[in-house]
């Protein structure tokens, strides 16, 4: 198991290193974004560096979302047979405009799923991370 849980807590809350940690070790993700009061997620690829989320994107609905509002969330998971986390991240995104900043998003090993052009990087600054961890069972009885 990947994190000690109290005999009696199938919920753990896990501390912001923790949390890094995991997002550190996946690459994919969804990122919501709110516009005019519209809601919407992207699932995606997404690399880390330095508590910093990196995605590679071309022009469309995402990129035009972010670029409106740039407060976002992003979230990540992972389910095995027993065990599954997930982690929430706050932050504000944008634009990579530099040719260094770009390198940086470059150094995470972002591609594309599919074999299109994706030549916008995105850098998400988190403001706050939370993550949980949970270990499977059946409901307990209720008395």
């Amino acid at each position: 198991m990947m994190f000690d849980h109290d005999a009696d807590k199938p919920v753990l809350d896990l501390t912001p290193e923790q949390s890094w940690n995991l997002l550190e070790h996946t690459s994919h993700g969804r990122l919501a974004t709110a516009v005019g009061g519209a809601v919407d997620i992207f699932p995606l690829n997404f690399g880390v560096s330095e508590r910093t989320i990196y995605i590679r994107t071309a022009p469309g609905e995402k990129l035009a979302a972010l670029t409106v509002h740039d407060t976002v969330a992003f979230e990540a998971d992972g389910i095995l047979s027993d065990e599954a986390w997930s982690v929430v991240v706050h932050g504000t995104a944008r634009q990579l405009q530099t040719e260094a900043e770009i390198e940086i998003a470059r150094a995470t090993g972002v591609s594309p799923w599919t074999p299109t052009q994706k030549e916008s990087w995105v850098k998400i600054e988190a403001t706050n991370i939370s993550g949980r961890h949970f270990i499977f069972g059946a409901q307990p009885e209720s008395f």
